[in-house]
C-alpha cells in the first residue's frame, strides 16, 4: 500500500525538523531571515505610507498654486 500525500509530507517535515534540531546555527539562520524579512516589509510599507502623504500633500499645493494663478489673468489680454 502507498502512503498519501499527507504521510509524506509528514515525512519531510519530520526530516527537516529532524535537521534543524541536529544543527541549531542552521535553525538560527532560519529564524533570522524571517525576522529580515518581516523588518523589511514593515519598513517598505512605511516608507510607501510617508510617500503617498508627501504626494497629496504636493498635490493640494499644486491645486493652491494653480488657484491662486488663476486669479492673476486679466481678462481681454491688455496690461
Amino acid at each position: 500500500m502507498n502512503p498519501g500525500p499527507v504521510e509524506e509530507v509528514g515525512k519531510v517535515a519530520g526530516g527537516i525538523v529532524n535537521a534543524l534540531a541536529s544543527q541549531p546555527l542552521a535553525l538560527a539562520l532560519v529564524i533570522m531571515n524571517f525576522g529580515l524579512m518581516a523588518i523589511f516589509y514593515i519598513v517598505l510599507d512605511r516608507v510607501d505610507s510617508h510617500q503617498l502623504h508627501r504626494e497629496q500633500a504636493a498635490i493640494a499645493e499644486q491645486k493652491e498654486v494653480r488657484e491662486l494663478l488663476s486669479h492673476c489673468i486679466i481678462p481681454g489680454g491688455k496690461t
